[in-house]
């Protein structure tokens, strides 16, 4: 199909980037393919954070330059499928996001799921897959996922600026968390807003904590992200974190 209509389902950046890390961005983009019709939703709310993570990607670009790591960015809307979600889950393919009703989500047929899964879920985890399969020809490398949340969620407002969400593996997560901390301006959640008890830790789990490899997420709050210039600030600040601290077990200076 034209790409400039329904583009792959995954973006490769830098992907002869010799870092230690790989990263993850699965909520990049916006895009729905044009036979959904927009899923049925108004163009306001495809800008919305229902549709994907506003400011991620911009700041995951910004790492993979300061860290020389390959990028694996989703670049269809996680209200296709949400490419961070086990695809036999209920909420893989959401029909209701927050307060809005998805239209184009509602009583799926089971073909129609395995469409979805077959055309994004599969490519995207694939692409994920192969970059760590290649980082891990010349070391062990470390998984981190760019993710971003909304200030407000059904109501209620969240006080954090950013999170580092993690698992069992805490060796990316507890040095992070201690950096940031440092900085005595910034609220730093530990799994928050979300911890993997909410099923968002699955392309973590799937390529990094299952397969022996440090993972952790990130999550920064998208009216921190609004603009280039913010994008960038927070992903030089994450970058220098992380190259600080190099990846466990890697031979990078910690």
């Amino acid at each position: 199909m034209d790409a400039e209509v329904r583009p792959d389902a995954a973006v490769l950046d830098n992907g002869r980037g010799r870092g230690d890390y790989v990263l993850v961005c699965e909520h990049a983009s916006n895009f729905i393919p044009a036979r959904y019709a927009g899923l049925g939703l108004s163009d306001a709310d495809l800008q919305r954070h229902i549709a994907w993570d506003p400011g991620a990607v911009g700041v995951a670009r910004v790492m993979a330059r300061e860290l020389d790591a390959p990028l694996v960015a989703c670049a269809v809307s996680r209200l296709v499928i949400d490419c961070n979600r086990d695809p036999t889950v209920f909420d893989a393919i959401t029909p209701k996001s927050e307060d809005t009703v998805i239209p184009g989500n509602a009583d799926l047929s089971p073909a129609e799921r395995e469409r979805r899964v077959g055309e994004v879920y599969e490519p995207f985890h694939a692409e994920v897959a192969a970059a760590v399969a290649a980082k891990r020809l010349t070391g062990r490398p470390a998984i981190v996922g760019v993710h971003s949340f909304t200030p407000v969620y059904n109501g209620t407002e969240r006080p954090w600026h950013i999170g580092i969400l993690y698992d069992r593996d805490e060796s990316l997560s507890a040095p992070m968390l201690a950096a940031l901390r440092e900085d005595t301006g910034l609220v730093v959640g530990a799994n928050e807003p979300y911890s993997p008890g909410d099923r968002v830790y699955h392309t973590l789990d799937r390529h990094g904590q299952s397969q022996g490899l440090p993972s952790v997420m990130i999550e920064i709050r998208n009216d921190l992200l609004a603009t280039p210039n913010q994008q960038e600030e927070w992903g030089l600040k994450l970058a220098t974190i992380l190259k600080r601290i190099g990846a466990p077990g890697s031979d990078s200076p910690r």
